[in-house]
């Protein structure tokens, strides 16, 4: 079993900046990839940005140059700045985890949201 506990999130207002941490733990050999996705009212749950154990990147185009993910292996723990926030960046978003445990299984985590909202 792998938790996930996250922090951050909250109300800015339009051009302002936030950051959300994600640490998890339990029986983890390897994290492979963590990341958040986001979920607005209504919409399905889409990717936002994701961090590979070797550093590599993939976000969003609608968050490119604004959002920036980063990784702490040795905590099990990733960041994410997100600056210049756009109303349209509201939503509830979601950390998740692909790790490798002790028995070699692949398994993948969802922590329990967090909410932003930025308003115009």
């Amino acid at each position: 079993q792998v938790q996930l506990v996250e922090s951050g999130g909250g109300l800015v207002q339009t051009g302002g900046s936030l950051r959300l941490s994600c640490v998890a733990s339990g029986s983890i050999f390897n994290i492979n990839a963590m990341g958040w996705y986001r979920q607005a009212p209504g919409k399905q749950r889409d990717l936002v940005a994701a961090i590979t154990s070797g550093g590599r990147t993939n976000y969003a185009d609608s968050v490119k140059d604004r959002f920036t993910i980063s990784r702490d292996n040795a905590k099990n723990a990733a960041s994410r700045q997100m600056n210049s926030l756009k109303p349209e960046d509201t939503a509830d978003y979601y950390c998740n985890v692909n790790i490798t445990d002790f028995n070699w299984a692949i398994l993948r985590s969802w922590g329990q949201g967090t909410q932003v909202t930025v308003s115009s």
